[in-house]
């Protein structure tokens, strides 16, 4: 059995769908945050919250962050180590081109030069575990070869690898013969992150790469949140199954941003995204019918006719 590690997405895996994932289902080793990152030379508001202790209390959650200089990442380490935190996952592999093109996620792995430099300050701090989570690079598949070098000599709890280009985003075949090198000549446990979506994919994964420290699962848990619980209970939940746990963790997120977010529109779109990846589970119809709601009322009364 090899752990799951819940990855982060922007604008679905915040503190509360984290919190209340992890009390209803589990089955996650580590949840990462969506990345932390400087803007206007200071940390974001949301993402301060989304980070804030208080708000992550009884999760194994990592912070994440993205940065473009030695600055950037010497700034974010120690604002978040001050919050009482002792692993940091570093992100070298977002593919969005709005951070990719200013030098940051998959964007960096062509600047060798600030990745030695961040590999050297990671040596100084021997107090906090630090990981990666990269892609093959951001428009050229062998990118990561000299990161590696790099990496191989920097002392890291593991290294994350989405064996795509950042400029591939999320289509495209997975390179899984770069990831076969890379898994040979990478000196850091690896967990593997890609298009897993099945209980059979998990298992073939275990089977053709027997080192693997983990495997990383974003849009897969998103579509079917029970997939790391599923695996770990080694047996496949029913549809009913199903779609009473979704309609579990929808009440409960429901719940939890009525409190956060103003007003009927809003909270609307918010909880909306919660079945943006769910078509395959709950069947075409009803899904048409929650994305079409057009408001709150006749959102709500779409998830009571879930069956």
């Amino acid at each position: 059995m090899i752990p799951i590690h819940f990855a982060p997405l922007q604008g679905y895996t915040d503190d509360v769908y984290r919190r209340i994932h992890h009390q209803l289902i589990g089955g996650i080793e580590r949840y990462y945050t969506p990345f932390v990152r400087v803007e206007a030379g200071e940390i974001r508001s949301k993402d301060r919250r989304d980070i804030d202790p208080k708000n992550n209390e009884g999760v194994p959650v990592v912070p994440q962050i993205i940065f473009k200089s030695l600055k950037e990442f010497a700034y974010l380490v120690n604002e978040i180590e001050a919050l009482g935190y002792h692993a940091i996952d570093l992100n070298m592999g977002c593919p969005f081109p709005l951070q990719a093109k200013h030098g940051r996620g998959s964007g960096i792995l062509a600047h060798v030069n600030i990745i030695e430099e961040v590999a050297q300050a990671i040596k100084e701090h021997p107090q906090l575990d630090f990981s990666v989570k990269m892609r093959l690079g951001w428009d050229n598949a062998n990118e990561w070869e000299p990161v590696l070098n790099i990496l191989n000599d920097t002392p890291l709890t593991h290294i994350t690898l989405h064996p795509r280009t950042g400029v591939l985003q999320y289509k495209g075949d997975i390179d899984y013969d770069a990831f076969a090198r890379f898994y040979e000549e990478c000196h850091h446990p690896i967990i593997y992150n890609g298009d897993l979506t099945t209980l059979e994919q998990l298992h073939d994964m275990e089977k053709r790469y027997p080192r693997l420290a983990g495997l990383m699962l974003g849009r897969g848990l998103l579509a079917r949140p029970s997939l790391a619980k599923e695996y770990a209970e080694g047996k496949e939940w029913s549809h009913e199954e199903h779609i009473r746990n979704l309609r579990s963790l929808h009440q409960e997120l429901a719940d939890q941003y009525a409190r956060i977010v103003k007003g009927d529109a809003q909270l609307h779109s918010k909880l909306r995204t919660f079945w943006e990846y769910t078509e395959p589970l709950i069947g075409r119809k009803p899904y048409k019918k929650i994305m079409k709601s057009g408001n709150l009322r006749n959102y709500m009364s779409a998830i009571e006719e879930l069956r």
